[in-house]
């Protein structure tokens, strides 16, 4: 052993081999396992630190995250009103409340909020859900309460005189105009960051706002072509500043002034950071889920899944024997793999994606049938048994193969042209093939071909056959 070298590793021979790969295969499963389940290592652990000269550390304490019908919380649905944004704008218009919406709930912990942009008949919607927030109250305080940002430009003077005409005269088409200003592509949605300052020559309270990257361009892009207007500073609809533009502005940065006290501008500021909504919203619906429906929720699915895990292990074991015994152990170890994926990219179980890895365990399982039975054939052929385990595996291969792409592609189309619960549910699915097709074909076929040949000759029934 002290000249064991890494390249060694390829010079042992099929039997040592698939020992070091049954090894490396159950070391991997065990700290998956205690990484999905920690406590049991973690309590190991202390008792061992109490007189161990070396303290051992703890597994990372990562939680799954768990979506709004197993955390409980609160689903939002706001009605926005696009009466002022042209037909055209209005899906660009709703994509920035929905990013707006997202950046702000953020700021609240909450574990993976889902917004989400929805169109009926005329109106438009915007569904938020808030899973496991402490505060809900203050959740939809502030999102009601942030202000809409508009940036217009002066109108000539002539349109000006026209639309005010028209007002008079009570020409319909004319009475919701501002017959001074008009709008323009800039608005709250490209607010980056906004801070409190105070005017190096008046001491008076104003608020810095610098844009993202887009806003900056159109930002510059207004100053440049519009030097000697006035630009009018909209929140809410109310025009609280309206600077000359003296000269193009480039670097996306500029200041909003006014009469301002320096409560009203850090607020303000607080606010726009907080996310300036393209286009104003009200709240017209609030459905609560309690955390502890949510709990009784995620227990009957746990209970459900290991009812369903059992019920195939002694199928498996019952029918197929000793290569059943060998697709359980497989099917264990594919549950740990799954579960600590689901806790490292993170994703968001909810009562779907639960149903969607527990499918998942049916197909790993139904790729187990697939190869055992062609092995069966294999050995009614007259092969021998190494030569039927690895011919069995290689022509269940294609149709495990084929089924699994066409599920996977299944999945990718619900996940990108769905959301909500069914996106969930096509996630843990998709995860949950990619990781069977490598236990059935790789794990289940190491833990066969690390028995002894010769003793399962002798024994055929424990391969599920009469004979050999």
């Amino acid at each position: 052993m002290t000249n064991f070298s890494p390249d060694a590793l390829f010079k042992l021979d099929v039997r040592n081999r698939i020992r070091f790969t049954v090894l490396a295969i159950l070391v991997v499963a065990i700290a998956a396992a205690f990484f999905v389940y920690p406590a049991v290592w973690d309590k190991a652990v202390e008792k061992i630190n109490i007189f161990s000269p070396f303290q051992l550390p703890k597994f990372a304490g990562v939680p799954f995250k768990l979506g709004l019908d197993l955390a409980g919380g609160t689903r939002l649905v706001y009605l926005a009103d696009v009466s002022g944004v042209a037909n055209q704008d209005v899906g660009s218009a709703m994509s920035g409340v929905r990013d707006v919406i997202e950046r702000r709930v953020n700021l609240f912990g909450v574990s993976e909020p889902v917004v989400e942009v929805e169109q009926t008949a005329s109106d438009w919607r915007l569904n938020v859900e808030l899973a496991g927030i402490s505060n809900i109250s203050q959740a939809v305080g502030e999102i009601g309460k942030t202000p809409v940002l508009e940036f217009k430009l002066e109108r000539d003077a002539a349109e000006a005189q026209k639309i005010a005409s028209e007002q008079k005269a009570g020409n319909k088409e004319f009475l919701s105009m501002d017959p001074e200003f008009y709008e323009t592509n800039l608005s709250g949605r490209y607010v980056k960051r906004a801070a409190l300052e105070f005017d190096n020559t008046t001491g008076q309270p104003q608020v810095a706002v610098e844009f993202n990257d887009e806003g900056a361009k159109i930002f510059e892009e207004i100053t440049s072509k519009n030097v000697g207007k006035q630009l009018g500073i909209y929140v809410d609809g109310l025009r609280i500043s309206s600077p000359v533009i003296r000269e193009a502005i480039p670097g996306g940065s500029g200041v909003i002034s006014g009469q301002f006290t320096t409560n009203f501008a850090k607020q303000l500021a607080r606010e726009l950071n907080l996310g300036a909504l393209p286009v104003p919203i009200n709240l017209i619906s609030q459905d609560s889920v309690g955390a502890s429906l949510g709990k009784d929720s995620l227990a009957k699915s746990v209970f459900a899944g290991l009812i369903g895990l059992l019920a195939v292990a002694l199928f498996m074991i019952f029918y197929y024997r000793l290569p059943g015994g060998a697709a359980v152990l497989a099917l264990l170890i594919y549950t740990a793999l799954v579960l600590a994926i689901f806790k490292m990219v993170p994703v968001t179980l909810t009562l779907a994606g639960i149903a969607g890895f527990i499918l998942s365990i049916g197909m790993a399982v139904d790729a187990n049938i697939l190869i055992f039975e062609r092995m069966k054939e294999e050995v009614a052929g007259g092969k021998t048994l190494g030569v039927a385990i690895d011919d069995g595996f290689a022509r269940a291969w294609p149709s495990i193969r084929d089924s699994n792409i066409s599920t996977l592609i299944t999945t990718l189309v619900l996940y990108y042209f769905t959301t909500g619960v069914v996106r969930g549910f096509a996630l843990t699915l998709g995860i949950g093939v990619i990781v069977s097709m490598f236990s059935a074909i790789f794990v289940t076929r190491s833990f066969l071909k690390l028995f002894p040949a010769a003793l399962l000759e002798n024994w055929p029934r424990l391969m599920g056959v009469s004979k050999i």
